[in-house]
């Protein structure tokens, strides 16, 4: 197994920042970028992975994926 680092942010959460408002489940700081390590075997189970967690349906978005 690998470990991969992923910068991630949230748009929903990055637009109501910038309107001075707030999201009503997530914290303003996924309006920056995060940076997340997950173990995988290639960096495709790992964006899998951090798909799961962080899904594109709630605003998330995987802006790099590196191996650590």
């Amino acid at each position: 197994m690998n470990t991969f680092e992923a910068a991630i942010f949230n748009e929903d959460v990055r637009n109501l920042v910038a309107e001075n408002k707030h999201h009503e489940v997530y914290d303003d700081v996924w309006a920056d970028l995060n940076f997340i390590e997950v173990t995988a075997a290639d960096e495709d189970e790992a964006r899998e992975k951090l798909g799961r967690r962080y899904p594109e349906r709630r605003g998330f978005r995987i802006t790099q994926i590196y191996a650590a």
